[in-house]
């Protein structure tokens, strides 16, 4: 499923009950801008396991602390954030969710 918001295209696919979305986002991006707005939230109620592929992107927690993300970091992202693109250049990431499965196998190997 490929969908385009303003300034931002998302390619979703799922293997062995895992879902990668890939993310683009353009110069100028800001999450609160572009998409909260659009589903009426002022920070991102999800919680995100984020690999960055190119670009730069900040994210802010809504308590004021903020972490910028270069292409190579991965990084785990709670609700609670807005987001935005630095600098000139497209923003790539991969954004990973194991779904319930996942989820579950982790939960397993913790009690092991």
């Amino acid at each position: 499923m490929d969908e385009t918001f303003e300034k931002a295209t998302v390619d979703v696919t799922e293997l062995d009950g895992v879902t990668f979305t890939r993310i683009t986002v353009d110069p100028g991006w800001v999450w609160s801008e572009h998409y909260g707005s659009v589903i009426g939230a002022e920070s991102c109620p999800q919680r995100h396991r984020l690999f960055v592929l190119s670009g730069e992107m900040t994210v802010e927690m809504d308590d004021g602390t903020r972490e910028t993300l270069r292409a190579g970091d991965v990084s785990v992202i709670p609700p609670g954030h807005d987001a935005w693109t630095e600098g000139e250049e497209q923003a790539v990431f991969l954004d990973i969710d194991p779904g319930r499965g996942g989820e579950h196998d982790a939960r397993r190997e913790r009690d092991d």
